[in-house]
């Protein structure tokens, strides 16, 4: 290391600056999202077309990828994880490989509109050693934290931006593996209601 760097502070490959991006860039993970999400009919004309196995994949294994990276950024102090936090984030790296390996004909994961409901949790609310369960970040280290709670216990909170690529490719919780479309129903569609209505007078 020159006397430059240290003179002006400049990390080099040994000096790592203090705030590594607490998550890593998805924009590829979305993209491939895209070809295989065929729930937004106005991205795709054919509302019944099936994903390509490659392309289910790719999704799987870019999301399982992203995750690995956050996993290697995570604190190493025992502070953050004596909870098992690296272990979740482990087992969610496996499930995700295993679907890459063995990619599903269709994606099971949530809509946005399940997404855009989920309960969001005010700053006001967040404690100082509240953390993410997915980036073991602590939520306040955000300026304007955005944390969601899922419908299967009020105690799981995340990050929305850790938790919605795993949502968007599965339908689980990932601390208690429950079925969150079925813990929150989405309204029926309004067209069910007319038919029943023209029944009743018909």
């Amino acid at each position: 290391m020159s006397g430059y760097e240290v003179e002006h502070n400049i990390p080099t490959n040994e000096q790592k600056p203090e705030h590594t991006p607490r998550r890593p860039d998805l924009s590829t993970f979305f993209s491939t999202l895209d070809l295989v999400d065929t729930s937004d009919s106005q991205a795709h004309n054919n509302t019944h077309a099936v994903p390509q196995p490659e392309n289910m994949a790719a999704a799987f294994r870019l999301l399982a990828n992203a995750f690995e990276m956050m996993r290697g950024r995570a604190p190493a102090d025992e502070d953050h994880n004596h909870g098992g936090e690296n272990d979740l984030l482990a087992n969610m790296i496996e499930v995700l490989r295993q679907n890459a390996d063995d990619p599903p004909t269709e994606l099971k994961g949530c809509p946005d509109s399940f997404l855009d409901e989920l309960e969001r949790i005010p700053k006001k609310s967040l404690k100082k050693t509240d953390t993410c369960p997915i980036c073991v970040n602590p939520f306040l280290e955000d300026e304007y934290p955005l944390v969601v709670q899922l419908p299967c216990h009020k105690d799981h909170w995340f990050d929305l931006d850790c938790i919605r690529p795993w949502l968007k490719l599965n339908s689980t919780c990932p601390l208690d593996r429950k079925e969150l479309l079925k813990q929150k129903e989405p309204p029926p569609p309004v067209d069910d209601d007319e038919e029943e209505y023209d029944d009743m007078y018909a």
